[in-house]
């Protein structure tokens, strides 16, 4: 019985014991949010309400891209009329540092409420305060959501392949070590 209490405390976090303390970063409002240096994320992201164009999930779409390679790796996305899913790994700045995920999503966020805002002639929240995201833990999971990205669209109808649809982006480039 001891063996196995030791082994649950070893390992009550999930994470291998090899991550430091300071890696690991949580923070919550509604929802917990989890920053572990290294970690590949699954994010959702909601509009307050309503739906947005075509014109306007290109103007999302398109802030996304700006900062792939700079600020974070993107592996897929996906736009839709009423959120977005994105598969991303943070880049470590020039100081040494991760960027953080919530000003990741403050730019994307930010910028395009910004963009439609002005398009829609109109001012205040675009997106719901929150996101929901989730470290990546293995490679079986990151299959998942890899699919689950890319078969979003396919779900709603709106296309019968990933390609097919406009606001799904795959850049082709594996983020996974």
């Amino acid at each position: 019985m001891k063996d196995k209490e030791k082994t649950k405390k070893a390992g009550s976090t999930g994470f291998p014991a090899c991550a430091q303390k300071d890696e690991l970063s949580i923070n919550s409002r509604n929802l917990p949010h989890w920053q572990l240096s290294g970690s590949t994320y699954f994010i959702t992201f909601r509009l307050k309400s309503g739906i947005i164009s075509d014109e306007e999930r290109k103007i999302v779409l398109d802030a996304i891209k700006h900062f792939h390679k700079i600020k974070y790796w993107v592996t897929a996305t996906v736009v839709m009329p009423d959120h977005v899913h994105l598969l991303l790994k943070p880049v470590v700045s020039e100081s040494n540092v991760e960027i953080s995920l919530s000003k990741i999503l403050q730019g994307i966020k930010g910028f395009s409420a910004r963009e439609i805002n002005k398009t829609r002639g109109s001012k205040g929240a675009l997106w719901q305060e929150e996101s929901f995201d989730r470290i990546v833990r293995d490679h079986d999971e990151y299959l998942e959501k890899w699919n689950y990205i890319r078969n979003n669209p396919i779900k709603t109808g709106s296309c019968q392949t990933p390609e097919e649809y406009a606001f799904f982006w795959e850049p082709g480039e594996s983020i996974e070590e």
